[in-house]
């Protein structure tokens, strides 16, 4: 279930300030693919282990979002920091 266009408007991460947009395919897949390496934590330090269905990204492309079944999850800790992933 994909994010609500109105809701995407006006999501900001709850860190900069700075306005999300739905991450891509392409980078979701390459995301994906160093989630099942074991290779991507969260914020707080936390390794991901699921597959992420959709995601967002800050316009800055320095912070990812989950989205569960269509709700973001723009808590601080549950960030994924972008400059630990390959390729990205």
């Amino acid at each position: 279930m994909a994010v609500d266009r109105r809701l995407l408007e006006i999501l900001v991460c709850p860190v900069t300030k700075v306005p999300v947009t739905s991450l891509s395919k392409d980078k979701l897949k390459k995301l994906n693919d160093q989630i099942s390496k074991g290779e991507v934590t969260t914020v707080d330090g936390s390794t991901l282990d699921m597959a992420v269905e959709e995601a967002l990204i800050t316009e800055s492309g320095t912070t990812i979002y989950r989205v569960d079944s269509g709700i973001p999850i723009m808590l601080e800790d549950q960030g994924i920091p972008t400059e630990q992933l390959i390729d990205f």
